[in-house]
């Protein structure tokens, strides 16, 4: 009968993480941030550019919320996809992440 060497158990992982993986969620929190005023005001240009090409008033106005409602599901997008991923139990009592492949 072969040796199997057995599985060793997991480590606990620490509570506060490194120095890098802070300042890496804090970028992320800083873009979240910043994103949607840039969007809204990105929007509001568009459409004032449109507004004095096409001599219409209402165009700048659609351009904000337009550019608001965008930024507002790439914010969303943005958290979803940085949610840690939950694990499950498979039968042998291992965890099991779900792996990109799946999404």
């Amino acid at each position: 009968m072969p040796f199997n060497r057995p599985i060793p158990p997991q480590k606990e992982p620490r509570k506060y993480g490194s120095g890098l993986a802070t300042l890496v969620e804090a970028e992320k929190m800083m873009q979240i941030a910043i994103l949607l005023p840039c969007a809204a005001f990105i929007g509001w240009l568009l459409g004032a550019w449109a507004d004095s090409r096409l001599h219409q008033n209402w165009i700048a106005t659609t351009g904000i919320i337009f550019g608001g409602v965008s930024g507002l599901v790439y914010v969303v997008r943005l958290v979803l996809h940085t949610k840690p991923r939950p694990t499950s139990t498979t039968v042998d009592g291992t965890e099991d992440s779900k792996s990109e492949k799946e999404q």
